[in-house]
Parts: structure tokens; C-alpha cells; sequence
């Protein structure tokens, strides 16, 4: 991607649900805003009249897409897990079909295994995943996101070492979650800097020019996070976070997270341009 573009997760909260991402693109239109990340959560359903708007809109704004939170590539039942892998893929389907950027996802649990057994298991039900989807000729970037919570899989590290062995994977960096799920730290510049530096050192300026990141303000306990937050409610570090993405010379997107998206969208992309 040639520069950085900040989209909202999900349609912008003022929009009309009648008109839906009619009326969301105007809106994005009127606060000068880049684009939605499509939130599957509670599964890949869209409309072909919507399917056909983010279309006919994705040359002009920039769309992702983020899968069903009932993902889990480490499950005990076979068909939970074959359930993950259809999610996964749908997902990247419909978003290739309306024009997306990139998709993601929260990829796995631990539930008690070691970190390298869930590793493999991880690493060989994406191989599938990225079999299927070059079967198919989708080439989206497949990019599971740096969790909230130690009992979740994807760590900093993770997320690298797994898109180090698939052409077709880079991270989506949660620098929120990143945040919250180490108690407080990965809130400075220095700190922001050293995710950016360890990202561009193992796979290199593909992956600091097309990046994906979500920001949002963020509540935490010892344990990781409790919910999202606005940003100025909240202890996130963004000002920083911000200065060390335009020292990179990151290009790709934002998603705002924040439960006041478009507004905390705007924010961010204000200061960046501030910068």
C-alpha cells in the first residue's frame, strides 16, 4: 500500500441502519476517513446488495475484514476445528469478492498445551487454510491479530514466527492488546519502536508496507484485557504509538477499536497528519 489509511471497526456508530454502508460512506466522507473494517463476528453473512456497494466503494476507500470471534485452531473436537478453518476462509472469500485489503482473526486458546504443540497445531491448519485459498486464486493477506489475554495464543513473537513461514500471512499488530496483555507495558515510544523494528527485521519492509493494526483505549488486569475504551479515557499510550508508526514510514491500516470509533478514528489520523 502506498501510504497509511484509517478505518473504523465496523460501520461508523451514527449510521442510518436502513441505509447501512450507504450511509456509512458518507459519513466517512464527511470526517475525512479511509475506509471499515468488516466485522464478522458472529459469523460471514452479508447481503449482496451490501456485498455490492463495499464493491463499487473499495476503489475509492479501504476495506477489511475481521472473522467470527468462534474461531479456534487448537480445539479438542475436530469439528470445532474444522468449523474455524471454514470461518477463516469464508472470510477472506467474501472479502476478496468486495475488494478487501487483508482479513483477521483471534487464531487460538492455549486451553493448557504447551506453547509449541499449539504452535504446530496452529501452523498446520493454516497450511490448509492457505491451501484451499490458492486453490481458489484469493491472494488477501490471512493475518491472525496479538491477543488480549495470556490464556490466548498470539504473542508478539507468534504472530512473526507464523507469517515467517507463509508467503500469504503477516500479523495484524493489536497494539492495544499487546498493551493490556502484559499488564501495562508496550506503552512507550521506545517500546512501539522495538514491536515496529522486530516486525521489519524478521520479515522485512513488505511487512512495514502493508501493515495491519488495530488501536483502541483499553482496560486491563493482571490477567490481560477487560474491554475496550475511548482513547482519552484510557491509559493508551496513542500519541507515542503514532510517532514511532510515522518514524517507520508505516504504510497499510489503523482500525480504530474504540467503543466511539469514528470519533477516536478521527482523532488518530488527525494527530498522525499533526506529525
Amino acid at each position: 500500500m502506498d501510504e497509511l489509511k484509517f478505518l473504523t471497526a465496523g460501520m461508523p456508530l451514527r449510521t442510518d441502519k436502513k441505509r447501512g454502508y450507504e450511509n456509512a460512506l458518507e459519513i466517512l466522507d464527511e470526517m475525512n476517513l479511509d475506509g471499515i473494517e468488516v466485522e464478522f463476528v458472529q459469523g460471514v453473512r452479508m447481503s449482496d446488495k451490501s456485498r455490492q456497494v463495499v464493491k463499487d466503494a473499495s476503489k475509492k476507500y479501504t476495506f477489511t475484514a475481521h472473522g467470527p470471534f468462534f474461531i479456534n485452531l487448537n480445539a479438542r473436537e475436530q469439528e470445532k476445528i474444522d468449523a474455524s478453518i471454514t470461518r477463516i476462509i469464508d472470510t477472506a472469500t467474501v472479502a476478496n469478492e468486495f475488494g478487501g485489503y487483508s482479513i483477521t482473526y483471534h487464531a487460538a486458546f492455549y486451553l493448557g498445551n504447551d506453547k509449541d504443540v499449539v504452535f504446530k497445531r496452529v501452523a498446520d491448519r493454516t497450511a490448509q487454510i492457505i491451501e484451499i485459498l490458492e486453490k481458489d486464486n484469493n491472494k488477501i493477506w490471512i493475518r491472525p491479530e496479538t491477543t488480549g489475554k495470556a490464556t490466548q495464543w498470539g504473542d508478539i513473537d507468534e504472530i512473526i514466527k507464523l507469517s515467517k513461514e507463509f508467503k500469504q500471512v503477516l500479523p495484524c499488530v493489536d497494539f492495544s492488546h499487546l498493551h493490556a496483555r502484559s499488564g501495562g507495558a508496550f506503552n512507550t515510544y521506545d517500546e512501539f519502536c522495538g514491536i515496529l523494528e522486530n516486525i521489519a527485521t524478521n520479515l522485512g519492509d513488505e511487512a512495514i508496507n502493508n501493515f495491519h493494526a488495530h488501536l483502541a483505549g483499553i482496560a486491563y488486569t493482571a490477567k490481560g484485557e477487560k474491554n475496550h475504551l475511548p482513547l482519552e479515557d484510557s491509559d493508551m499510550n496513542y500519541k507515542d504509538l503514532l510517532k514511532a508508526i510515522k518514524k517507520f514510514g508505516v504504510k497499510g491500516v489503523v482500525v480504530c477499536e474504540s467503543p466511539n470509533i469514528e470519533d477516536d478514528c478521527k482523532l488518530i489520523k488527525d494527530y498522525y497528519n499533526s506529525l
